[in-house]
């Protein structure tokens, strides 16, 4: 078992009830914990169900919905930058509508040049299989269905930065992303639930 999720286990197997639903909440804010997993530890540690999976999905989402917010001020900040060097390098020409720029050759930077990315290819990480795997999602089903088959892929977490470096709405995100948290997050507890009354049982 992952070292991570055996010390959320441990630790809301030891707390005191009232502090049981903060710990889920905080495993639950985990990327590969999440609120999927962090509502079975916190049915298999002696929680209400129901308790259980709130808090999982309540952690899940604030962290959800931090990365999207500052995610978001960060995408603007830098398109804002790109624009304004854009603006500048247009303004800097002369009367006959030429660049005054009198750069060596191969130097001359030109407004088209600020967007494109000049790393050599060799030098660029390949993505992950679950990036992959989530960007055809996106492809095929838009956001909703990106986010709600997302978690088969990679975590929440990862699905809302590449959906805000995508340029998707803020509050878009939000919603898609909120409801696949609590579809996932109801349908592993509802696993985990009935798992624990047939071993009880």
């Amino acid at each position: 078992m992952n070292p991570i999720i055996e010390f959320f286990q441990g630790l809301a197997s030891h707390v005191p009830d009232l502090l049981q639903p903060f710990i889920i909440a905080a495993a639950g804010a985990i990327p590969f914990i999440e609120g999927e997993i962090s509502s079975i530890i916190g049915v298999w540690a002696g929680m209400n169900p129901v308790l259980a999976g709130i808090a999982g999905a309540i952690g899940n989402f604030i962290c959800v919905a931090v990365i999207v917010v500052l995610g978001a001020r960060a995408r603007r900040a830098v398109v804002a930058r790109r624009d304004l060097k854009r603006e500048t390098a247009r303004m800097a020409v002369s009367p006959a509508g030429e660049e005054i720029a009198d750069e060596a050759p191969g130097n001359a930077a030109s407004s088209d040049s600020e967007s494109v990315d000049v790393r050599p290819i060799g030098d660029e990480k390949p993505e992950s299989k679950g990036r992959v795997k989530f960007k055809r999602f996106l492809t095929r089903f838009g956001v909703p269905g990106a986010s709600l088959l997302g978690p088969l892929a990679i975590p929440t977490q990862i699905t809302s930065t590449i959906l805000v470096g995508a340029g998707v709405k803020t509050s878009w995100i939000l919603l898609w992303q909120g409801i696949a948290i609590v579809c996932w997050t109801t349908l592993t507890t509802l696993i985990a639930t009935g798992a624990l009354a047939l071993l009880v049982g």
